[in-house]
């Protein structure tokens, strides 16, 4: 049986145009084992299609699909 994954979904939307560009996972759990509630939101620097220039990337949680 396949281990249960600690791993969340997330986009990463374009601080400047506000366009979600990039989708990715962010693990949940630190480095010592504990669950992150107060850990902070991921930031990076990628490449907007939009914008036509690199800039700063933050991160987004995905709605859940409601059933």
């Amino acid at each position: 049986m396949a281990k249960k994954s600690k791993r969340i979904i997330i986009q990463l939307q374009c601080t400047e145009c506000k366009e979600r560009n990039y989708t990715t996972s962010k693990s949940t759990v630190d480095k010592k084992g504990q669950a992150s509630g107060s850990r902070k939101k991921l930031e990076l620097k990628k490449y907007c299609s939009r914008c036509r220039k690199h800039t700063k990337h933050k991160e987004v949680r995905i709605p859940s699909p409601k059933k």
